[in-house]
Order: structure tokens, then C-alpha cells, then sequence
């Protein structure tokens, strides 16, 4: 069978990106930045973002380009008989499937909050009220669930319609649509009054917030947004690697794809902390920034319910484009490995991300006394854990040694592979750092999640 293409380069960039940005960018960047010396942290955010996410979204898209095959088969493909490279695969598959188990009740979130704004259910409710109605929603696991099943579904329906006429048609609308909302949100949170201050404590460096924090964990924390906000080690990637052309350079693109996602995570903050100064609210991280205190924000703007209508499409597209890359690559490995039709493996998959969600809806309600990393954790934190702190930075250190070590790919292969084509070259002397320093950084990155998570 000819393997799918994408239509344009747009497309593949488009899909890329939106893969990467997702609700991270939102609810927890922004925040970040504020809290860690503003415009001090963004300067060592691009670094890390330059020295360590970038090369290794290059390896993704090279294995994937190189092989024509998603993460289930790409190893098998590239790597020298006898390896066992290929045992990634099936840690691919996994991590690919739990970030569904788990992401889709969260865009079912977005979708609910969408609607509720648009109609207006937030209007009159001060802010007891507003947090009220986020403790509702989590307190029903029929409301949650017909949401997250109808994420799943629509999710897998985009992808039977095929990889152009489907996945990238929809992903490029909804990724032009975004970057239209996201910058007439900013401009109107630019127009409050007051908006000034936040901008101020968003993006001036501020070393007084550095000596507090400490320079130590300012740069931890950069390079740890840098690194997660690619969502790179799980094959998640390499699969658009694998459906485009020779004719650009992998460095150019992967470039291209950070600064979109950068620009989206930088413009979240442009929108959230001059529209919360203006309004004496103060910003919080994580869902409670997202549907508590900013429907009270914009309970205070004239024509709230509009503002939060337009917010939460916002992040619904954020979600859903998310979604459907990833769904996108589960139904390409379940084709390649299981020998799949994509009939079959569109409705197989329906079937499982449907039933794996199950457990994450009900551990807010039902199974709320289950809480696996201690006191006030979730299902969701635990299906996160294992996904952001396990997952990403190990398989992204097995991507870096299968690219950079004689025992796997090699360097000259992979170094042919990523400058192929036109743009930027990948520099031939970066070899000393990929193979003698990134590792090093990426086992940092690794045992300090654990070190947060069980010693903190």
C-alpha cells in the first residue's frame, strides 16, 4: 500500500505545530514565566529551547522520514540486524495512547466550557460561583463522559476521512482559526484598563523574582518548558516526518514549528496576565486558571460571554489539534503493525481510547478516593506522570542515542537524513554535544521529574 503524503508544506508544519501546542502553552507557560523573572526566563527558555528541544525534534522527523513508517516500525526499519532499537516501538504505542486516555477529558473540558460560554451560563455569577460550576462539571461523569467520547469520536472520524482531505484540511483551519482568536484576544486585553501592569510583570525581567526563586531553579524550570513543550520522545512527531518530502532540511522546519509553538505559549500570557491586572484577579496555573479564573475575568469585561465564548474556542482548537496528530499516528502504528484496514482500525480505536478514558472521567467522582501520588491527585496526574516525566524525556534520549551512536542508526546516517534538502544546515561539529553533553541533560531532566514528583 503507498503510504499517505501531506498536501503542502503548511500543512506539515501546521500539524507539527499543532501537535506541540496544546493546553501546556496555556495554563502553564504563562504562569512559568511570571513567576520565574519574566523576560530573564523567556531568554533562557529559547536557549534551552534551541540546544535541546530542537535537535531532538530533527531526530523525529528524521527517523520518520528516513524510515516512511511511524514510531511502531521506524526502529525496525533503520536500525542493523539484530538491534533491539525496535522495543521503542511498543513504548511509543503506549505513551501515544495514555496521553489520549487522559487528554481527551480534558478537551471535552474545553468543548463543554466553549458552549456554556457561548450561552452565557457564567454571566451574573461571582467568583463562588464560578468555581461552583467547575466542581459541578467534575462531579457528573455523564456530562464528562459524553464529552470526552465525543472528543474521541469526532477525533478518529477527522482521521477515516484520510491524512489530507481529513487530518490536514481540518488541522490547518483550525490552526489559522487560532492564531486569528488568539491575537483578538490579546489586542483586547492590551485595551483594559490596567492592562499595563501584567504586561510588565509577565515580560520585564525582574531579578528580584530571580534572587527569590533562585537562578537555579529559574534555569531547571526553562529548560524543563523548553524540553515538554515539544511533546517529543513518543514518536508523536515523527510520523509527519514520514509523510513529507526531501525537499527541505530538517532544521529549518523543526525551527519553524518551535517558534509557532513559542508564539502561542508567549501570546497565551499577552492575553491572560494584562486581562487578570486589569480585573484585580490573581493569575493561578493549571486548570483552576483555566476555568475558574478566567471566566471570572471575563465575567468583569463588557461582553464577557463573548471574550469567554472566543477563549475557550481558543483552547478547544488548541486541544483538538492535539487530538486529532495523535489519533493520526495511533491509527498509522495500528495500520503498520496490526495490518489494519482504516475502517478497522478507526473503529477498533474508537472502541479503546473510548473505554481507556473511562477510568480518568470517573477518578474526579466516582474513583476520586484513589489518589495515586498522594493527597488531592487524580487518575489524570498519575496517567500525566507517567507520560511527561517517564515517557517523553526517556524516549527522547533513546531518539538522541539511536541518531548519534554507532550502535544505533549512526551519525552519518542521521546527519545525511537531516540535511537533506534546502535550509539550514545542521552543523557538523554539534556532533561532540549530542553524543558527549545533550545525554547527560536529558538523564538530568528525567531524574529531576522524579525527584519533584516523590521527594519534594
Amino acid at each position: 500500500m503507498e503510504r499517505e503524503k501531506l498536501k503542502s508544506r503548511l500543512g506539515f508544519i501546521l500539524l507539527s505545530a499543532g501537535c506541540a501546542i496544546g493546553i501546556g502553552n496555556v495554563w502553564r507557560f504563562p504562569y512559568v514565566v511570571g513567576n520565574n523573572g519574566g523576560g530573564i526566563f523567556v531568554l533562557f527558555y529559547l536557549i534551552f529551547l534551541a540546544i535541546v528541544g530542537i535537535p531532538i525534534m530533527c531526530m523525529e522527523f528524521a527517523v520518520g522520514r528516513a524510515s516512511r513508517k511511524s514510531a511502531a516500525q521506524s526502529f525496525h526499519t533503520l536500525e542493523k540486524r539484530g538491534q533491539k532499537w525496535h522495543l521503542h516501538g511498543y513504548v511509543a504505542i503506549f505513551g501515544n495512547y495514555m496521553l489520549m486516555f487522559y487528554y481527551t477529558t480534558v478537551a471535552g473540558w474545553m468543548l463543554y466550557y466553549f458552549c456554556a460560554s457561548l450561552a452565557g451560563r457564567f454571566s451574573g455569577l461571582d467568583t463562588a460561583g464560578v468555581g461552583e460550576a467547575f466542581n459541578d462539571l467534575l462531579a457528573s461523569p455523564l456530562t464528562m463522559l459524553f464529552c470526552t467520547l465525543f472528543v474521541v469520536v469526532m477525533g478518529f472520524v477527522v482521521c477515516a476521512l484520510g491524512l489530507q482531505n481529513g487530518v490536514e484540511r481540518i488541522t490547518k483551519g483550525m490552526m489559522l482559526a487560532l492564531i486569528v482568536i488568539m491575537l483578538v484576544l490579546a489586542g483586547n486585553s492590551f485595551l483594559q484598563p490596567g492592562a499595563a501592569e501584567g504586561l510588565k510583570f509577565y515580560l520585564v525581567p525582574n531579578l528580584e523574582q530571580v534572587k527569590k526563586v533562585g537562578l537555579g531553579n529559574v534555569v531547571v524550570q526553562a529548560m524543563n518548558q523548553s524540553f515538554f513543550t515539544l511533546s517529543v520522545g513518543i514518536g508523536s512527531m515523527a510520523i509527519f516526518g514520514s509523510y513529507i518530502g526531501r525537499e527541505k532540511s530538517l532544521l529549518g522546519e523543526s525551527a519553524t514549528i518551535a517558534a509557532l509553538d513559542t508564539l502561542v505559549a508567549v501570546t497565551a500570557g499577552l492575553i491572560i496576565f494584562p486581562a487578570c491586572f486589569a480585573h484585580g484577579v490573581n493569575p493561578d496555573s493549571g486548570p483552576s486558571l483555566i476555568f475558574v479564573t478566567l471566566p471570572n475575568v471575563f465575567n468583569a469585561m463588557k461582553g464577557g460571554s463573548i471574550w469567554g465564548a472566543l477563549f475557550f474556542l481558543f483552547m478547544t482548537f488548541a486541544a483538538f489539534s492535539t487530538v486529532l496528530a495523535v489519533f493520526q499516528n495511533i491509527v498509522a502504528m495500528s495500520q503498520e503493525l496490526w495490518k489494519w484496514n482504516k475502517l478497522k482500525a478507526t473503529l477498533c480505536n474508537i472502541l479503546i481510547v473510548g473505554c481507556c478514558s473511562v477510568p480518568c472521567v470517573l477518578g474526579f467522582n466516582l474513583w476520586s478516593s484513589f489518589q495515586p501520588l498522594g493527597a488531592g491527585s487524580t487518575v489524570l496526574d498519575l496517567e500525566d506522570f507517567i507520560v511527561s516525566t517517564l515517557l517523553l524525556p526517556a524516549g527522547s534520549f533513546v531518539y538522541l542515542m539511536f541518531c548519534v551512536s554507532k550502535w544505533g542508526w549512526g551519525w552519518d546516517n542521521f546527519y545525511e537524513e537531516v540535511n537533506t534538502g534546502t535550509g539550514p544546515r545542521f552543523p557538523r561539529w554539534i556532533r561532540f554535544y549530542l553524543k558527549w553533553i545533550l545525554p547527560f541533560m536529558m538523564a538530568f531532566l528525567f531524574f529531576h521529574g522524579l525527584y519533584a514528583a516523590f521527594v519534594k
